[in-house]
């Protein structure tokens, strides 16, 4: 496990490479089996820390802005629960900056935003 950071979407502890679950054509770390069930059991609330996880772990590459769906400016790029995220302008930037980080996840991460600006890195 070289090298291998990831935080577990339920308990927030570090991941481990030996639980994981199949997750939008990717792998989903947790800390235990135990969370493996409860993710599996309620995916939607889980799933901005999920998708977080498939970008800070290189699965997904961002293609569009997270809220408008256009093309990104490489300058607008901010962290955002650890991960750069880029926007199509300095507008965009501003609302999620501005969020507190619960929401900017959400805003970023959460599956609608997600589905639209990211896509899975095709081996």
């Amino acid at each position: 496990a070289e090298g291998f950071s990831a935080f577990c979407p339920i308990s927030c502890g570090p991941a481990s490479k030996d639980a994981s679950t199949d997750y939008k054509a990717g792998k989903v770390y947790f800390c235990c089996a135990g969370c493996i069930g409860k993710f599996e059991k309620e995916t939607a609330k889980y799933a901005a820390k999920a998708n977080r996880q498939l970008a800070m772990t290189g699965q997904v590459t961002q293609k569009a802005c997270p809220l408008t769906g256009r093309k990104v400016n490489s300058a607008t790029a901010i962290k955002v629960g650890g991960v750069s995220v880029a926007f199509c302008c300095n507008g965009c930037k501003a609302k999620v900056s501005k969020a507190e980080a619960k929401e900017q996840l959400e805003m970023v991460f959460g599956d609608k935003a997600f589905d639209k600006a990211f896509s899975v890195k095709k081996e």
